[in-house]
């Protein structure tokens, strides 16, 4: 599988920007993508993700409300719609597959099996 994740760029606090994940090769039904970040001088963290078969989607607390997930089907393609940004969403953004994750280790960087090359997302205050 295949991953290319695209939509960084510069945004206002305040502002909304959309990321996208396209998937490609064997990505199937049972596949769950995730989205994971990192500031500079952070860990990764995890930020939300996606189970295709069942539509289920978890959220990483800080930006649950602000940041939604929805899916193309057709273009095996993953959105992450981020809402009303803040400074401290500054990171750069990596998008992750793995099949059949349960529910309790989607939000898990190390159960994820393929990724993506990271883009920038800057928010200015």
């Amino acid at each position: 599988v295949q991953l290319q994740a695209s939509g960084g760029g510069l945004v206002q606090a305040g502002g909304s920007h959309r990321l996208s994940c396209a998937a490609s090769g064997r990505a199937s039904s049972s596949y769950v993508m995730g989205w994971f970040r990192q500031a500079p001088g952070k860990e990764r963290e995890f930020v939300a993700a996606y189970r295709w078969s069942d539509r289920a989607a978890r959220f990483a607390g800080s930006v649950r409300g602000r940041f939604t997930i929805s899916r193309d089907n057709g273009v095996n393609t993953v959105y992450l719609q981020m809402n009303s940004l803040k400074p401290e969403d500054t990171a750069v953004y990596y998008c992750a597959t793995a099949a059949n994750l349960i529910t309790g280790r989607m939000s898990q960087a190390e159960a994820y099996t393929y990724w993506g090359q990271g883009t920038l997302v800057t928010v200015s205050s």
